[in-house]
């Protein structure tokens, strides 16, 4: 496994947050999508690439049409 450096990555939280703190901020970095837990910021962090990313993506939607 590689470590990413995520020091200038620009973290964002999904505009259909609650603002309740319960969710995960996702960056792009080194043609990867990072995520993390917002509550957890220095804590561990999940790297994908872009096609992984894109097929989980689908299957939330699927899920969420279901």
């Amino acid at each position: 496994m590689t470590a990413h450096d995520l020091t200038r990555a620009d973290w964002r939280t999904s505009t259909r947050s609650s603002g309740n703190g319960n969710c995960v901020e996702v960056a792009t970095a080194d043609g990867q999508v990072a995520v993390r837990d917002s509550k957890d910021r220095s804590g561990p962090v999940l790297a994908f690439d872009a096609s992984a990313w894109r097929t989980f993506l689908h299957g939330v939607g699927e899920v969420r049409r279901s």
